[in-house]
């Protein structure tokens, strides 16, 4: 939310790199994929377009599709696939243009782009996260329980920080 503000702010295009993650995660579930690189080959391939506010696969609007707790956890499962990661980094890249990118992922400064000018690495506790995505699955009329998601939020935390590809860890000149 805060990197969309900034972005709309400076007047530069903006990119939620985690909605791409989940984008493959949600046609991983829907075609039953597993192998590493039948995931990476989809992802490679995909028709998807951003559209304002909306994310279209193929014509269509998977805005709230990509957003179940389900589909965010199986891109959790697959972030740390080299393949798919490799996949994925031409796509991210692509979207720095003129004027400016405002962008948030777990290794946007570190891997994505790790020569982008500003780098700040915002964080806060799994229980703060959780409340904030509680909140917003119960407005789009979702079922959510506030124990589960801080549970989710955590372990995704753990197990990302300890990937071998790509860490959650911010980049050594980034404001934290």
């Amino acid at each position: 939310t805060i990197a969309k503000k900034v972005a709309a702010e400076l007047g530069f295009h903006y990119l939620e790199s985690g909605a791409l993650y989940r984008l493959f995660a949600l046609i991983a579930l829907r075609q039953g994929l597993q192998d590493e690189a039948a995931i990476a080959d989809a992802a490679e391939h995909m028709d998807v377009v951003f559209q304002e506010d909306e994310i279209l696969i193929e014509d269509q609007d998977v805005s709230s599709q990509i957003r179940h707790e389900t589909v965010g956890n199986r891109a959790s499962e697959i972030a740390p696939l080299p393949a798919v990661r490799q996949a994925l980094l031409k796509r991210q890249r692509a979207f720095r243009q003129p004027p400016g990118l405002g962008a948030d992922a777990r290794d946007m400064g570190t891997v994505v782009l790790p020569d982008a000018a500003r780098k700040i690495f915002l964080t806060a506790r799994p229980e703060i996260r959780a409340q904030r995505r509680y909140k917003q699955l119960i407005e789009k009329g979702f079922a959510a329980n506030l124990g589960a998601l801080s549970r989710d939020l955590a372990e995704r935390d753990t197990r990302d920080a300890n990937r071998a590809v790509a860490p959650l860890v911010p980049a050594p000149d980034s404001q934290v």
